[in-house]
């Protein structure tokens, strides 16, 4: 019998996942037995606090806590994010109107994109950019506008262009410490986001995700501390990187009331929340581990010192990070004709080091590859001397 192809509308708008390719690769070298040093997905590799572990063990064990939670989350994990924005950044918010939990950052922002961008509505966002940000729009039947961010200066000079020639944005998107570029931003930046935004009656969504692994002294400024950006701008934090709990999925959408209402709906109709014993868990290390964001941040610098260093020895010449878990290289010289795909694929082959190619990010992305800083300086090391032989044709 012969089977019947259906096109599913939603799915054929994405393209084929591109580190896909890669990751396979990365798995038949295992399957020799082959030692990978994987440089590829930005998956943190440290243990989450002892405290937060210790609670969700004891949360747990509670049978109450076993049975459905509420979608946005416990009202108590919504007042320690809020004491940390203040702590933090002296925002005040609202725990009721202006918070929400989400199960990670991805859950807030594409559901958030589903409660309010329509049909053709226009978003804008940084070109390269992590995929759904992107994708998500399309998800959303809405319509993206990319825009390429050499600076962030240039990407905002390029916004107003847009907004003044149109077509004109619903919503836009943004995302500083930068994904995968590392670009960073100061508050004036989002001075002038807003402003803009304001005067083109558009919402603003920013991504926060790399808020606290920051290098050198940088601070990353929270979009809310501009004033009046409640007034039509949300912020997306996660605790995914700021404490080691990736795999636990908490996340928060704050700021401006009415978006944070019609993500709450749209959450009311597909989920009952993060299982219960980890939001618990997620309050104590929101109240207790604070010490442990900045001793994470350290160890992303010192990996990331290792690994510049290690690669400028190879004479590959790439520029240390300010924030963010990452490196954003561009392709050797040598080798910048066969593309970012296909020099991932000989790097990973020759030199037995995985990173993620920039086409995987946007056709912007080409040209360059990123590494995340998500093994040891031991193993970053051994990476680097691979790298170096092979360059030097050694490999």
């Amino acid at each position: 019998m012969q089977e019947t192809i259906v096109e599913f509308h939603r799915i054929q708008k994405l393209p084929p996942y591109v580190f896909a390719v890669v990751n396979e690769m990365k798995a038949r070298l295992r399957a020799a037995q082959l030692d990978v040093v994987d440089l590829g997905m930005g998956n943190p590799d440290g243990a989450t606090p002892k405290p937060v572990v210790n609670k969700l063990i004891e949360a747990v064990r509670n049978p109450r806590n076993h049975r459905y939670s509420v979608s946005r989350g416990i009202g108590k994990l919504r007042e320690e994010i809020c004491k940390r924005y203040q702590a933090n950044y002296g925002v005040e918010l609202d725990p009721e109107r202006e918070a929400i939990v989400t199960m990670g950052a991805k859950d807030a922002l594409a559901h958030l994109l589903f409660a309010v961008v329509g049909p053709g509505d226009v978003v804008v966002t940084p070109s390269p950019c992590y995929p759904i940000h992107q994708y998500g729009v399309l998800m959303a039947e809405g319509q993206t506008v990319l825009l390429p961010m050499p600076s962030p200066e240039e990407f905002l000079g390029r916004l107003e262009e847009v907004c003044r020639h149109g077509p004109r944005p619903r919503l836009i998107l943004v995302s500083f410490p930068h994904n995968p570029t590392t670009h960073c931003v100061e508050l004036d930046f989002f001075r002038r986001l807003i402003a803009l935004a304001r005067q083109y009656e558009a919402m603003v969504v920013h991504d926060f995700a790399y808020a606290d692994i920051c290098f050198d002294g940088y601070r990353a400024p929270s979009i809310l501390q501009v004033d009046g950006a409640k007034e039509l701008a949300v912020e997306i934090f996660s605790m995914s990187k700021s404490y080691n709990m990736a795999g636990w999925r908490v996340g928060f959408c704050l700021g401006n009331a009415r978006m944070i209402a019609a993500l709450a709906r749209i959450k009311s109709y597909l989920d009952y929340g993060v299982f219960q014993p980890i939001q618990i868990a997620a309050i104590i290390a929101l109240r207790e581990c604070e010490e442990e964001t900045r001793r994470i941040a350290a160890t992303y610098q010192k990996r990331r010192d290792v690994l510049v260093e290690g690669l400028r020895r190879a004479g590959w010449d790439v520029a240390p990070p300010r924030a963010s878990m990452f490196v954003w290289a561009p392709l050797p010289e040598a080798y910048r004709e066969m593309g970012s795909l296909e020099f991932a694929k000989l790097l990973l082959e020759r030199a037995l080091v995985a990173v993620s190619p920039g086409v995987g990010f946007g056709p912007l992305g080409e040209g360059y590859v990123r590494f995340a800083l998500v093994e040891n300086e031991h193993r970053i090391r051994q990476a680097t001397r691979s790298i170096r032989r092979f360059l030097q044709g050694r490999a």
